[in-house]
């Protein structure tokens, strides 16, 4: 059974990755994180709430506590641009988890797509370069629903731009662990765009993930993360990975920024006009304005 997800759903936020993380459910892009650009918690499903959860995360001194679980029955029905493949001749009963947002809601509320769903939070499982977003996956009533594997494989209908890089931009915000940089710009905000690459073919694709801080990535194209094929994947220059389907396991590269190792680059599909190439480098600093070249190169 596999979970479509479309525009209707997907634009309520500024940005989305399928593969942008190291957990299970992100191994495959069963899950996607739904990054909404401000306070709020909108909600990617109508449905009825059937209850929360809250767990102890990993002690981190910039990250809270505690995270949480939201189980949701989905009404699949009343949820636009969501489809259910597998043969079912009524609509199947689904669970949404949705996680990293501590909600006020008891379970026998009615939800809509859209709604507020309560206070994102900043766990201990987030690398400190990660910002707060919705982690959004969906099973069967009967499955495991609290367990981390297991979610039902994921499609994010959505058409993505692929722009290109040289690898060049100027550090526009900076974090303890981050740099952002103005490069590549975004040609038309409000649309979904990521960086580009090269898939075996010769087409251009986009990449999605941690790169290389993570073991692998994904792709997407103008049918979303409707992906499939095989074959080595090209980013500046150079081979990064081996693709099967649309998930890409990296290859042991090195990305470096003005010559210096740095962990990667967080990769991800953005519609805000703010979108470029994200650092990750908690070992080094960059000031605002100073000039970045990125490269990769064989480890």
């Amino acid at each position: 059974m596999e979970v479509t997800l479309g525009p209707a759903v997907l634009e309520q936020y500024d940005r989305l990755s399928l593969y942008n993380s190291p957990y299970p459910a992100h191994d495959a892009g069963n899950a996607v994180d739904c990054y909404p650009g401000d306070d709020t918690a909108p909600s990617p499903v109508a449905g009825t709430v059937r209850g929360t959860v809250t767990v102890r995360a990993p002690p981190r001194d910039y990250a809270d506590e505690e995270d949480h679980l939201l189980l949701v029955d989905v009404d699949v029905e009343a949820t636009p641009a969501l489809s259910v493949g597998g043969g079912e001749s009524t609509a199947p009963e689904l669970v949404a988890r949705i996680m990293h947002v501590d909600s006020p809601l008891d379970p026998g509320t009615r939800i809509a797509v859209g709604d507020d769903l309560g206070d994102l939070v900043f766990p201990g499982f987030f690398g400190p370069w990660v910002d707060p977003h919705l982690h959004v996956g969906f099973r069967r009533p009967e499955q495991h629903l609290h367990r981390a594997s297991g979610s039902l494989p994921l499609v994010a209908d959505v058409p993505v731009e692929a722009v290109p890089w040289d690898g060049v931009g100027e550090v526009v915000a900076t974090g303890d662990t981050w740099a952002m940089l103005d490069a590549p710009g975004h040609p038309a905000p409000g649309r979904f765009v990521g960086l580009e690459a090269t898939d075996s073919e010769g087409a251009q694709v986009v990449l999605d993930g941690g790169f290389r801080h993570y073991d692998c990535g994904g792709l997407f194209d103008e049918r979303g993360s409707r992906r499939d094929g095989d074959g080595p994947v090209t980013f500046l220059g150079e081979r990064v990975g081996v693709a099967e389907g649309r998930t890409v396991r990296w290859d042991d590269v090195a990305v470096r920024a003005n010559g210096q190792p740095v962990h990667g680059l967080s990769l991800f599909l953005a519609r805000d006009a703010g979108f470029g190439a994200k650092l990750v480098c908690p070992d080094h600093e960059f000031a605002v304005g100073e000039p970045v070249t990125v490269t990769v190169d064989p480890a």
